[in-house]
């Protein structure tokens, strides 16, 4: 199998983007909730937040017709160049050090971990590694999500 990983795609293994900071608000909390079809009293009055709430505060505000064909924000910093060009999910894996309340105001350290390459089915792939660490100011973790994204 032809290597499909650049020097360069190589050397961006270790690359962090700055820390986005984000205050977790209990209207925010309550339009998830009802939008995801949760049924437990602490979501829906906005106390606390359900896990994947977080997903949405690495997202930017985007118009539709700005993201790419498979979804993700144009001129991601974290993403290298690569050979392949279509970017799909390939899991998420997450450690929960406490819970998401209404009023946390949060850090997201967002990494790329690692790059490696394996023959599919079909073809070649490309994995990308992510961890997103999520704080309090004070540095208490809250939640450390590693996400894998697959070029094909």
């Amino acid at each position: 199998m032809a290597e499909l990983i650049s020097d360069a795609a190589r050397r961006s293994i270790g690359t962090s983007l700055p820390p986005s900071r984000f205050e977790v608000n209990r209207n925010d909390i309550r339009k998830y909730a009802v939008a995801t079809g949760q049924r437990q009293r602490r979501y829906l009055d906005g106390d606390e937040a359900p896990l994947l709430f977080l997903f949405s505060a690495t997202m930017p505000v985007l118009p539709l017709e700005q993201l790419l064909e498979d979804g993700h924000k144009p001129d991601d910093p974290l993403i290298p160049e690569l050979p392949l060009k279509r970017i799909m999910a390939g899991g998420s894996e997450y450690q929960v050090h406490r819970r998401i309340f209404a009023g946390d105001v949060l850090l997201c350290r967002q990494t790329l971990l690692d790059i490696y390459q394996k023959q599919g089915a079909e073809g070649p792939l490309i994995f990308l590694v992510f961890e997103n660490r999520f704080e309090t100011e004070s540095g208490e973790p809250v939640v450390t999500e590693r996400l894998t994204r697959i070029a094909r």
